[in-house]
């Protein structure tokens, strides 16, 4: 019988699709845990395809590939420490999200997901089939159960593998990054060792992924939740976690414990790991951006540059009649900050020649919305031409309350690959920009130091489509805007309770209004990192045509 037990956690980035990277992935793993002399290497959820799948795993070609390249990956990792690694398992006419165990150049046991999450960003239950409650497997005469992420999050499952022997718990997750995330997995993981008296590892893969970003920091908790491992988030990490055989059982012993950053840094960080990994994972190396002087743009170029390098980013200036000279100035002076290109693409002449283009149609009629939009739209269609001529992602600057009321022209602003601060409203964009100034990380490319001006902090938010135009003009001063929005896209609560929280029954209506018309725009919208739970696309899904209305 044997008293210690080594297992290795990969907490690796997968990208959707690699099998073969993802594979080689987990061998160079497996070789640093056989190299420590580990009994057992493990990988997360889903690991070899890369999380999530969406519908990519139900073509049977993907299927059979997957089947194909595990059968290799057992064969290479024969000699050594056993293997753990997430993937689907097909049978008959049965699709799983499955653990797969290899040992002896062989799949020597399968844990079937039971637990299929539905909610939120998850489809799971329309992809895959639930399986039995699987009972441990055995590595090196030690008896692990293996629940997969959701599993873990109820009783049934652990428990039954308590029930039947299992002396670890060794956890593999595909879970994505929210606000708050780590002390939510916390206390479930908490309530499955205090309930089994089991030793727990809990296993998360890291990267960026369309919308989403897995932010690792993974742990293992001894019985009676105490925390004795705990690694960095978002950072890849192979790491060797030692077990002994006490008289009350299997006890990890004391490792690495990371302290856990705060949840500003962990927004930008989740913003600048989803951009880096988008644009990696999709084949491109640099970034152009309009610099308007406002906060947004200059956000998002702070995050490209500390993500991309300040080399592989390009700002590029587009003013018009009604850019301010200040507006000018803080751009320049930010992409001097930071290092980044600026050129800059007067839009005055293409504006004139647009404006006497329509003129036959536009005659009789008052200018408005129509004429501002025609300088968003040229600033769109002039930043997609740079972006095609030298092949660099066009990033979309819209915060989160823009995009929620529909504060954004379409084909005009909206234009772009990729929106990092989709899910961030506009309040939170203030306090990241003064966090950035105030601290800097290895992991940041650009210049430490206040890379973004104060001024472009602490002016008024302006459009600038029109002589001293103010966002305020249009819209409740932020500060009211983004916790109304909060209370209706975060909360689902009605007009009626935010007017009982005390705002202003008109005020909410229209900006519930708003909310709902645009539903339209947000579907055409680029992507972005999600970073609360009730993020736009997967999490909050509503008809583009909805003539509801709340008139509580």
């Amino acid at each position: 019988m044997t008293d210690r037990f080594r297992l290795t956690l990969a907490q690796l980035n997968a990208t959707v699709g690699d099998l073969d990277g993802n594979a080689a992935l987990a061998r160079d793993a497996w070789e640093k845990g056989r190299a420590a002399g580990a009994n057992m290497v493990a990988l997360p959820e889903m690991f070899l395809t890369g999380y999530q799948t969406q519908d990519l795993v139900l073509k049977p070609a993907f299927q059979r590939d997957c089947r194909t390249v595990i059968e290799r990956l057992a064969a290479d990792c024969a000699d050594g420490p056993t293997l753990g690694i997430g993937a689907p398992w097909a049978e008959g006419d049965m699709l799983y999200n499955a653990y797969l165990i290899l040992q002896g150049g062989r799949i020597a046991a399968r844990v079937l997901k039971h637990e299929l999450p539905h909610k939120q960003l998850f489809d799971e239950l329309r992809l895959f089939d639930p399986g039995p409650i699987s009972g441990p497997y055995v590595v090196d005469g030690v008896r692990i159960g293996s629940p997969i992420c959701e599993d873990a999050w109820w009783q049934p499952v652990t428990e039954t593998l308590a029930e039947t022997g299992a002396e670890i718990l060794l956890v593999p997750n595909g879970s994505p990054y929210h606000r708050g995330k780590l002390d939510l997995r916390m206390g479930h993981m908490v309530a499955r060792v205090v309930e089994s008296e089991l030793p727990l590892a809990y296993l998360n893969m890291v990267g960026g992924q369309d919308d989403q970003v897995y932010d690792g920091a993974s742990f293992v908790l001894n019985p009676g939740g105490h925390k004795v491992v705990q690694l960095a988030p978002f950072d890849p990490a192979v790491v060797h976690v030692d077990f002994g055989r006490t008289a009350d059982g299997w006890r990890a012993e004391p490792g690495e414990m990371v302290p856990q950053p705060d949840e500003w840094e962990q927004d930008y960080r989740a913003m600048c790991v989803g951009l880096g990994d988008y644009m990696r994972k999709s084949g491109f190396r640099k970034v152009v951006l309009g610099l308007s002087g406002g906060i947004d743009s200059a956000l998002v170029a702070a995050i490209a540059a500390d993500t991309l390098g300040p080399e592989n980013v390009r700002g590029v200036r587009l003013p018009s009649a009604y850019s301010s000279q200040h507006s000018l100035d803080d751009a320049e002076e930010l992409a001097r900050r930071l290092g980044i290109r600026m050129d800059t693409i007067p839009i005055e002449a293409p504006r004139l020649a647009a404006t006497d283009a329509l003129a036959g149609v536009m005659e009789g009629t008052k200018p408005d919305l129509t004429e501002e939009n025609i300088q968003s739209r040229l600033r769109g269609l002039l930043l997609m031409a740079v972006s095609n001529k030298h092949g660099e992602m066009l990033l979309s600057t819209g915060n989160k309350s823009e995009v929620a009321v529909g504060y954004a022209t379409i084909y005009g602003d909206m234009a772009g690959g990729y929106n990092p601060l989709k899910d961030l409203y506009k309040t939170r964009v203030f306090r990241i920009c003064r966090w950035r100034n105030e601290n800097h990380r290895d992991w940041m490319a650009a210049p430490a130091g206040e890379v973004i001006p104060p001024a472009i902090i602490d002016k008024p938010p302006s459009a600038e489509l029109r002589p001293d135009q103010k966002d305020a003009d249009t819209l409740p001063p932020y500060e009211v805007l983004d916790p109304i929005l909060t209370g209706l896209v975060e909360d689902d609560l009605s007009v009626a309770d935010l007017v009982d929280r005390g705002f202003d029954r008109e005020t909410v209506r229209r900006v519930e209004r708003l909310l709902n018309g645009s539903e339209w725009k947000r579907y055409q919208s680029a992507p972005g990192p999600r970073l609360s739970p009730r993020s736009f696309w997967l999490d909050r899904r509503y008809p583009l045509v909805n003539k509801w209305r709340d008139d509580s």
